[in-house]
């Protein structure tokens, strides 16, 4: 969203699925752009799957391509105007100019424009790889191949402009999934080409490259796909390195939030390394490492914090009723007195006793425990929203 807005983009459809209440409401509050901002006659539009008109509105998205097929608004006579559509994923984090992004997909006269990065050997078969002709333009796309079809995807990406030892070092060219499509091409890719296709990725854009002029932006720059819990988890603490290779602190291209006019963080004889500290939290004689706070955060004495990411909470409670609920033996939101957690991620609203260890020192992989208030997924504990974790408990 923001870089749509530093973009100079301000007519943003936004298509959610599953569980988005709470991701809508965000969005609602956020980016409204007739609340006293003179965005022009631009909007914000949040259709969930079940929103979306006709009988298909009754099913989820299959793909992201069935996304935007569902949301169908791109075919009426108003819309004739629209030459363009970008097509932006929600679950990356990078910062983008859209507009010189677009300004390559008119210039080379493409039908269909993905933009992409260099990729090392390490991570290239989790993506959609391509190669390119000396014009730019995509001869080859594969989704995430594996072995012998990994290996026959390699190119040399000095074509991109990289050094011969940044070449050697990134020898692929991966999707980042984000495209620019002609308006009257993506509506007959999805609705006469191929109408069962259900996903850009690995269905419309590999048998687009073929037929249409399918062209490749190159954009060598921080870009992290943070889809599951071990990569978001990994992209957020990595903000708190010094220097980070990711910062929000770029007065030309801010990132905006919603504003929520919250008093500043107090610090009580804590010890705090490399974390990042949001407002209205309350730190009690704690000590916080690699870590970040969330918003409202309640950290008690002798708290240890490692490698911990604290979503933070939605409301406070109040001293009175904090010490009402220490006295009848319940837990309070926040942490309680000398916990000590590593390696976690604390949902919303969550309410951590006093004593408790978070370590996962037996180096659990996997595991589900909603009625004790986790799971853990790829070694990391996560704490779910509005759960509570009993004085004493050792995860």
């Amino acid at each position: 969203m923001s870089n749509c807005i530093n973009s100079g983009i301000r007519k943003i459809f936004i298509l959610t699925q599953f569980n988005s209440f709470s991701l809508n409401r965000h969005l609602a509050r956020t980016y409204n752009f007739g609340d006293g901002v003179n965005f022009g006659d631009g909007f914000v539009e949040v259709f969930a799957a079940t929103q979306t008109p006709g009988e298909e509105g009754k099913r989820w998205f299959q793909g992201t391509a069935d996304a935007v097929r569902q949301l169908g608004l791109f075919e009426d006579s108003k819309s004739k105007d629209i030459k363009h559509i970008i097509i932006l994923s929600g679950d990356h984090l990078y910062r983008m100019d859209y507009m010189s992004f677009v300004q390559k997909h008119i210039d080379t006269n493409a039908d269909i424009t993905v933009s992409c990065l260099p990729m090392d050997d390490s991570r290239a078969s989790d993506f959609g790889l391509m190669k390119i002709d000396h014009t730019g333009r995509i001869v080859q796309f594969a989704e995430k191949p594996k072995g012998s079809d990994l290996k026959a995807m390699q190119v040399d990406t000095s074509i991109l402009g990289l050094s011969d030892l940044e070449a050697k070092s990134n020898p692929y060219i991966a999707s980042m999934g984000v495209y620019v499509f002609r308006t009257d091409v993506l509506m007959e890719l999805l609705n006469r080409k191929y109408p069962s296709s259900n996903d850009f990725g690995s269905e419309i854009i590999p048998s687009a490259v073929g037929e249409y002029n399918v062209q490749a932006y190159l954009f060598n720059d921080y870009w992290e796909d943070i889809g599951t819990i071990k990569s978001f988890f990994d992209a957020n603490l990595a903000l708190t390195k010094q220097p980070p290779k990711f910062q929000f602190y770029d007065p030309k291209t801010p990132f905006y939030t919603s504003a929520r006019f919250l008093p500043p963080t107090k610090v009580e004889k804590s010890k705090i390394v490399d974390s990042i500290i949001s407002h209205g939290c309350f730190l009690r004689e704690c000590s916080v490492q690699n870590s970040i706070i969330g918003i409202r955060s309640r950290l008690e004495s002798g708290v240890e914090f490692k490698k911990t990411m604290m979503m933070g909470a939605d409301y406070y409670q109040t001293e009175s009723e904090i010490a009402s609920l220490l006295a009848e033996g319940k837990v309070p939101i926040g942490v309680g007195q000398n916990t000590k957690i590593r390696n976690c991620i604390i949902d919303k609203n969550a309410k951590i006793g006093k004593d408790v260890v978070i370590a996962n020192t037996d180096g659990v992989e996997e595991a589900d425990r909603p009625n004790e208030g986790f799971y853990i997924r790829s070694g990391i504990t996560i704490i779910l929203k509005n759960a509570t974790i009993r004085d004493g408990l050792v995860i």
